[in-house]
């Protein structure tokens, strides 16, 4: 019998109750398969972009850079492998010590201070990191390389106990190398490389980890040399942990710059100009800097180009301390990072007198008659002397060159600056300042190296701005004088006083004297060693100018295929034939009986050098010691200049390191 108050027993209302709770799970699901179905649909590649961006990244793989060869093929730049100790970030993550216990074993295993693996293990920027190049400035998806340059062997035993060494792997890395084959050098022209800045990598032309070229060759042909990137693709947890690779693009090697250097040539001009700045540091003249460059007369090619001091382009290999890089830009040590051929101008003297030969002719003087060579010439109330002040009475401009008189083309210069209209002289009428214009001297010549000066060719309108633009200090020195320099050169501020005096009243002018000065490459006129190899060149090559190139073609390493370097452009001066001819001769007089006979002596017949001698006066150092020469005369093939800073007499110095470079063409020929 049942009660009303007393439900059956048949269950009906659990059933019920799980068709309620089935109810509620069902519409679960179907908002759940409703919501993959939005994201499959209408939301994937949002999705897709959002997951690749957490859970991935992309790591740039370096190309492997090309070489730059000498004309013969002789490697100057090329790759070599050093020995990697790496350790997985995971590692130093993962551990509560920093990996410091791993690093200490590491340390004790290839003889280095555990600190210096430690700093490696910060990234550079990150709070607590040391300063670079201590710490790492690579990417954080690659393995930390906590030291480089590590013996093989050594390094090979951390892989065989990977239970004393989780996460340590030792790998062969490309880095650049400098072979020096036959002794080269070769710093300055080949460059070396650095760090891609943050503007760079801002730009996307370079990934953070790339090494660019900073200086030579390795600069200018950075774009070919480097190749191009590859790319790997790493999944990465959480923590930005590396947990493997996705995908991979291989990089494309960079390609190789064959060059017009000689390696035996090279070799030949480093020596000659080491030996003899050393003989002049002998003689008792400091020789603190020189240049020497040869050039091909008849394409422009650069067959060799040597500075001093130089250095150890290798030094740049696997990075440079602070210490290492002051040393290099020291004025202290002659600044060895400056191209004295490309970079450093200076007062050419009277190599300069092959140029104002066709100028005195321009501004109407006669090749035929002859022109009075005394011991000074008075220009106003002031004298200017003749080299050694010796007199020779009158002469030819072929005799002129020969001897090197500098009064002759005082007298001409200064009658041509009176004819001219004196201080009221325009620049397009002068034939002294369009003369070496035409020749390429006051404009960089288009050679393919990065860092050309221009030079200073001092005409009015130079005078005129330098002026303004000092006119405050000069005349502010000319009252208060110098008593910082008075302290220990008494002498040395009374002249510059008088000189801030007369700047100061009538600096913008283009005085007579500055045009005496100018025929005869003193004053302010400044030019490159590789400025009068160009002039030179085209004196010797009929009077065309030609732009200096060092890089010949690229070839790909893979499929042997070459691209030639573009020539840069070719014009023709106005040097006519006849005064061409005359110049010439009188070069080769030079050389045969005059300035540079005794430098020459012996000089085999088959090799005939025609050249001229320049001894540049400049105030309180030693004279710059000049000679640009070509040979052979009859027929010129190779233009040689030679500058040295502070080497004396042209004909002591710097014609001797002509000589022997003269004796290395003369083999190559």
């Amino acid at each position: 019998m049942t009660s009303a108050g007393l439900r059956p027993r048949d269950g009906s209302g659990h059933q019920g109750r799980f068709l309620a709770v089935g109810a509620v799970v069902t519409l679960l699901f179907v908002v759940l398969f409703g919501r993959l179905g939005q994201v499959q649909l209408t939301e994937h590649a949002d999705f897709a972009v959002a997951a690749a961006k957490l859970n991935t990244r992309e790591v740039v793989v370096p190309a492997v850079r090309g070489r730059i060869l000498d004309r013969a093929g002789k490697p100057l730049a090329d790759n070599t492998s050093v020995t990697v100790v790496t350790v997985e970030r995971r590692v130093v993550a993962d551990s509560d010590d920093g990996a410091r216990g791993v690093l200490e074993r590491v340390a004790a295993t290839i003889d280095r201070p555990v600190q210096e693996l430690l700093d490696r293990t910060h990234l550079c920027g990150a709070e607590g990191a040391p300063a670079a190049p201590a710490c790492w400035a690579g990417s954080p998806q690659v393995p930390i390389p906590v030291a480089s340059g590590v013996d093989p062997q050594r390094a090979l035993s951390l892989v065989e106990r990977p239970d004393l060494f989780p996460g340590v792997a030792v790998e062969a890395v490309p880095v650049r190398r400098y072979p020096a084959p036959l002794g080269v050098n070769a710093a300055h022209l080949l460059g070396y490389l650095g760090r891609a800045t943050e503007a760079e990598v801002t730009s996307g032309r370079v990934g953070a980890d790339d090494l660019v070229g900073r200086a030579g060759l390795e600069q200018q042909y950075d774009a070919e040399l480097r190749g191009t990137p590859g790319r790997t693709t790493v999944s990465i947890d959480a923590r930005g942990l590396v947990t493997g690779v996705v995908a991979q693009v291989d990089p494309t090697p960079g390609r190789d710059l064959v060059t017009s250097i000689d390696a035996g040539v090279q070799a030949a001009t480093e020596k000659a100009l080491a030996r003899e700045m050393a003989a002049a540091r002998a003689r008792g003249l400091p020789a603190d800097s020189g240049a020497a460059v040869v050039l091909d007369v008849t394409t422009g090619s650069v067959v060799a180009s040597a500075s001093a001091p130089t250095y150890d382009p290798n030094v740049w290999t696997g990075g440079i301390s602070a210490t290492e890089y002051a040393a290099l830009t020291s004025p202290k040590a002659g600044t060895p990072l400056l191209s004295r051929v490309t970079g450093s101008a200076m007062a050419p003297a009277s190599t300069l007198k092959a140029l104002s030969v066709p100028a005195a002719v321009a501004a109407g003087n006669s090749l035929a008659r002859t022109y009075e060579c005394g011991s000074s010439y008075r220009i106003g109330n002031r004298s200017f002397r003749n080299f050694e002040s010796r007199g020779y009475g009158p002469i030819t401009f072929h005799k002129a060159l020969e001897i090197s008189c500098d009064t002759v083309f005082y007298d001409v210069a200064y009658r041509s600056w009176l004819a001219l209209g004196g201080l009221s002289g325009a620049d397009a009428r002068d034939p002294f300042i369009t003369t070496v214009r035409d020749f390429g001297l006051g404009s960089r010549s288009g050679i393919d190296l990065p860092g050309e000066s221009a030079g200073r060719i001092p005409d009015r309108a130079w005078k005129r701005a330098v002026w303004e633009e000092t006119k405050d200090e000069t005349c502010a020195r000319a009252t208060s004088g110098y008593p910082e320099v008075a302290r220990t050169d008494p002498s040395r501020a009374a002249y510059l006083v008088a000189l801030a005096k007369e700047n100061c009243v009538s600096g913008a002018q283009f005085r007579a004297g500055d045009a005496a000065n100018f025929s005869i490459g003193q004053g302010d006129v400044a030019t490159t060693p590789l400025q009068m190899g160009v002039a030179y060149a085209a004196i010797a090559g009929g009077g065309v100018v030609r732009t200096p190139r060092v890089g010949v073609r690229t070839v790909d390493p893979v499929t042997g295929s070459a691209a030639p370097v573009a020539a840069g452009p070719t014009r023709a001066t106005a040097l006519t034939k006849d005064v061409g001819d005359y110049v010439r001769s009188g070069l080769r007089a030079v050389v045969v009986s005059g300035t540079a006979a005794r430098a020459f002596a012996g000089m085999p017949a088959d090799w005939p050098v025609s050249g001229k001698t320049g001894t540049a006066e400049v105030f309180d150092r030693s004279d710059t010691s000049w000679f640009l020469s070509y040979a052979p005369t009859t027929r010129p093939r190779y233009a040689v200049s030679v500058a040295v800073g502070q080497g004396g007499h042209g004909s002591e110095t710097a014609a001797p390191v002509a000589r022997s470079i003269h004796e290395a063409l003369r083999v190559l020929r």
